[in-house]
């Protein structure tokens, strides 16, 4: 599929290019402008994702005092520090203190799926407009067009599952309870209370925008099915006595 994508761009005379635009009204032409949408939905609104998490400390000296810790995508938790209450660290009490838990792999996992769906939706529509007669005429296209379906429909499914079990543990991880975990906060004289993290709505419409193009995608298997010599010959053998 690849090698017929560049060599038609290197030499589409030899190809035959004919621009058809008229493909993208029929179906298989438009569910692929809907994935190419959608993959970037889903990149955009985990990739770029930024967040605080914060917390109120009072020690000698220094009363409710915010400190901070800021993330964002891949989710590193383990690298994010607070920042200290004050230059001296609550009288040396205050040690540096790092959230729990590394979701980097889910996240990214999520991300370059969408970001692959993205780059072979823009490959298929080149094919399905300039060489529509091609893809139709030589069955290897289809067949090859139908098993990256089945495989890119399969990994959101799988991607969107370890994903939303990802932010669930993001939210533990920077949420109220987070709080007896701090060493310094058990200090003498310091106390911590919980004060804010930012909202994570924009994750949780990441996880629906990869189910939409699970859906999608497992759609476009039925459609790309139907153009290939497995549907025409199943056809051929339910209709013969």
């Amino acid at each position: 599929w690849c090698w017929f994508l560049l060599a038609a761009l290197v030499s589409p005379m030899k190809v035959g290019l004919r621009m058809d635009f008229s493909v993208l009204l029929e179906p298989l032409g438009f569910v692929k402008i809907l994935e190419w949408v959608f993959a970037i939905f889903a990149f955009a609104t985990c990739g770029g994702f930024q967040g605080e998490t914060a917390l109120l400390v009072s020690c000698e000296g220094v009363v409710n005092k915010t400190v901070t810790a800021a993330f964002t995508y891949p989710f590193r938790l383990n690298t994010v520090v607070f920042s200290a209450p004050d230059p001296k660290g609550c009288g040396g009490t205050w040690t540096d203190a790092y959230l729990i838990g590394n979701f980097s792999s889910s996240a990214q996992f999520f991300v370059t799926l969408a970001a692959l769906a993205f780059l072979y939706c823009i490959a298929a529509l080149v094919v399905y407009i300039g060489y529509n007669h091609v893809y139709q005429q030589n069955n290897k296209f289809p067949l090859t067009d139908l098993t990256v379906s089945v495989l890119t429909a399969f990994l959101w499914l799988v991607s969107t599952f370890v994903w939303a079990k990802a932010l669930a543990g993001i939210k533990v991880s920077t949420g109220a309870s987070i709080v007896p975990g701090i060493e310094s906060c058990k200090a003498p004289g310091t106390t911590c209370h919980f004060l804010s993290v930012t909202s994570m709505g924009i994750l949780n419409v990441s996880v629906v925008f990869g189910l939409l193009n699970m859906i999608l995608w497992a759609g476009n298997v039925w459609l790309v099915y139907k153009d290939t010599n497995l549907h025409s010959q199943w056809n051929r053998i339910s209709e013969s006595p």
